[in-house]
């Protein structure tokens, strides 16, 4: 019997033994699949961040590349004339965004402006119209002050008088919106102007260098020749630039001219019907 016992411990033994085995192969097996695991996505994160940081300096050369070439350019174009057309364009933008500043700023809902301009017409307050036209900005505001402050009168109030007010305080109003045009103009034309003169400078220096050496030869006049070219284009670009804000502009004031002509008939239109306008 204890021969028995024996035996039976013996095979638990031999059995536990080897599940022990078999777990612990099974265990390394499993340990070295996460290993090989980490170590791929460890190699693929490595290599997605090399990619990354090989991309990002050729993005930071190329736009340092950018700027450099425009500083070279600008350099090699001559500081005396190059600085010039740059003083035409800082210039001419300051202008440019004064304008759109203001004209954007006079802007307003003309249609809605007149009809409780009209509302209150009807209803006999001029005082109050006066108020809301002082209490709005931009030209129609200012035109349509001007032909309440006649309709509240007692000896411009006729209908004449008030057509008159309507078209002279249009007239200021128009100039005031046109005002600074000239000196944009003005940078528009110098631009192109003093690249020309750059691009004359420049021929002259390659004729001198010409002479100098006494040799026609293409390195000899490369010098003059880029000058020329350089100042040339920097002058047509500046000029392009300040030329689109310009047509920007004048169709701002043309928006504007065409609200104070429409604002201009509704007033007429609102004198006529009030009882203190003088037909």
């Amino acid at each position: 019997m204890k021969k028995l016992f024996a035996i039976i411990a013996m095979v638990a033994a031999c059995s536990f033994a080897a599940t022990s085995s078999v777990m612990a192969q099974e265990d390394e097996a499993a340990a070295e699949e996460v290993v090989e695991a980490v170590d791929s996505a460890a190699v693929d994160t490595a290599e997605a961040v090399e990619e990354t940081v090989e991309a990002a300096p050729i993005v930071e050369e190329e736009s340092e590349g950018v700027f450099k070439t425009l500083k070279t350019k600008y350099i090699e174009g001559g500081a005396g004339f190059m600085s010039l057309v740059a003083i035409a364009l800082v210039l001419g933008l300051a202008f440019c965004i004064e304008r759109v500043v203001y004209l954007t700023l006079a802007q307003i809902n003309t249609r809605k402006f007149t009809k409780e301009l009209a509302d209150l017409v009807a209803a006999g307050k001029i005082a109050d119209a006066i108020a809301k036209c002082k209490g709005t900005r931009g030209p129609v505001a200012q035109v349509s002050r001007k032909a309440m402050e006649c309709l509240d009168s007692n000896d411009r109030n006729d209908i004449a008088t008030i057509e008159r007010t309507i078209n002279m305080e249009a007239e200021v109003q128009g100039s005031y919106l046109e005002q600074n045009c000239s000196w944009i103009t003005l940078f528009i034309a110098m631009a192109p102007s003093l690249g020309f003169l750059g691009t004359v400078i420049g021929m002259v220096m390659a004729f001198d260098d010409i002479q100098r050496a006494g040799d026609i030869s293409p390195t000899v006049v490369a010098g003059g020749m880029k000058v020329a070219l350089i100042t040339t284009i920097f002058g047509i670009i500046v000029a392009l630039i300040l030329q689109v804000f310009y047509n920007y502009i004048l169709a701002k004031v043309e928006a504007l001219t065409g609200n104070m002509e429409e604002a201009a008939q509704e007033l007429l239109v609102m004198c006529v019907k009030s009882d203190k306008c003088k037909k």
